[in-house]
């Protein structure tokens, strides 16, 4: 175990005992020394990061020194200053009940009607030491910069830029005219205007008025300038000018309301005779095509009429020849049946027939001979033949008369007869 002489010597307690006054200044001095290094350590060295530009104010020579890219820079006790290479202002801000920005720039339009513009504008830092030095030596600061020159000119442009139009323009069809001319004059400089006294109608009663317009002073196409542009000699860019409100005034307001219901009702009324007149065409084109399937549907009837005319006229035409062939053919038939009985005729004198109509007329004469027996009383005598006639019991004179249409009939018929009954003589 060690003794308490041995513990004094090793241990804090040997550095307890080896500590001398010169040691203890020393360590004295080194410690103030750590102590004023860490008290002004930002003092010594600056980091600058990317989207910065800073510059160092020597404490001795007032030597501006600039730097831009990123990165950790010599201080040695010099006075920094912070500017943003891209900055932004914004006017849009603190809105109040009535959703106006307190913060906004008042505009006022050339029909007298006001209202305040809220948006905001991006602007970039010069990055040349020439530039940044006079900026720095004119404003001092990043916000001085802003409020100064940027703030100053926007305003003046935006108030400038209200009486290019009226308050319905600048809420419709010059709203884009409107920020143009706003982000142009904030970068280039102020237009030169003069002003025009022109007859408008009013949108409300239609009636012209006068009214005094702001018109732009050109040359050569371009708008001339009021006075330099003042972003552009510092070196400055503004860019991307935005509005994001505009309200105006409640009788702006209103009567915006009332411009817009017109025109809404005279598009409207603009829609609605299109429509009749497209509808008009419509009815007017649906009854030509109606005219004019009616008119095919007719000809598709008479179309259908006339092939089925012509069809019985075909028919017709063909019963006629037909009938014409039937007809030549009965001619012929009767012509050579004609032929055929003339030349049976001149063969036998038609003896078959003549024959049978000699019987027939005889057997007739008989019939009524028969009918009329003994009831004769003769008025003609002919000789030779009493003495015949009442041998067969038939009086004289019908006997007579039988003979006389016997030969009569065989005289008609063309028939020579060799004998006529019993007794008759042969004749001519």
């Amino acid at each position: 175990m060690l003794q308490p002489q041995d513990r004094r010597e090793g241990g804090v307690w040997g550095l307890l005992s080896s500590f001398t006054p010169r040691k203890g200044l020393g360590i004295g001095i080194l410690l103030v020394i750590a102590l004023v290094i860490i008290s002004f350590s930002n003092k010594i060295v600056e980091n600058v990061d990317a989207d910065e530009i800073v510059v160092i104010q020597s404490p001795i020579e007032g030597r501006l020194d600039w730097y831009i890219q990123p990165g950790i820079y010599p201080q040695w006790f010099g006075k920094v200053t912070r500017y943003k290479k891209r900055s932004i202002y914004d006017f849009n801000q603190n809105a109040d009940k009535a959703g106006k920005c307190t913060n906004g720039i008042d505009v006022r339009f050339n029909d007298g009607g006001h209202g305040t513009m809220c948006g905001s504008v991006q602007y970039d830092m010069p990055l040349d030491v020439k530039n940044l030095t006079a900026l720095h030596t004119r404003f001092g600061s990043q916000e001085a910069v802003q409020r100064q020159l940027v703030e100053t000119i926007t305003g003046k442009s935006v108030y400038l830029s209200g009486p290019l139009m009226s308050s319905r323009e600048s809420y419709a069809e010059k709203r884009n005219d409107l920020i143009h001319a706003v982000e142009d004059q904030i970068q280039n400089g102020v237009y030169r205007t003069f002003q025009e006294d022109t007859k408008v109608k009013d949108p409300l009663t239609g009636q012209e008025k006068s009214l005094m317009v702001v018109r732009i002073v050109m040359k050569d196409g371009h708008p001339e300038r009021q006075e330099d542009p003042v972003l552009t000699q510092n070196g400055l860019k503004a860019s991307n000018f935005t509005i994001n409100r505009l309200p105006y005034d409640p009788a702006v307001e209103k009567q915006i309301q009332q411009q817009q219901s017109i025109a809404m009702d005279v598009q409207t009324a603009i829609a609605n005779a299109k429509k009749a007149e497209q509808d008009t065409i419509t009815v007017s084109e649906r009854g030509k095509a109606d005219a004019a399937k009616a008119k095919w549907d007719q000809e598709v009837i008479k179309a259908r009429e006339v092939t089925a005319a012509e069809q019985r006229k075909a028919v017709a035409d063909l019963d006629v020849q037909t009938a014409g062939a039937r007809k030549r053919e009965q001619i012929l038939l009767g012509e050579g049946e004609a032929e055929r009985r003339k030349l049976v005729m001149s063969a036998d004198g038609a003896l078959d027939k003549k024959l049978e109509a000699w019987v027939k007329v005889n057997e007739a004469y008989a019939t009524a001979v028969k009918d009329y027996k003994g009831q004769w009383v003769p008025g003609i005598v002919m000789a030779g033949q009493g003495s015949t006639a009442s041998a067969q019991g038939m009086p004289s004179g019908a006997q007579a008369m039988i003979d006389f249409l016997t030969v009569k009939t065989a005289k008609d018929l063309a028939v020579d007869m060799g004998f006529v009954g019993a007794g008759a003589t042969k004749g001519k």
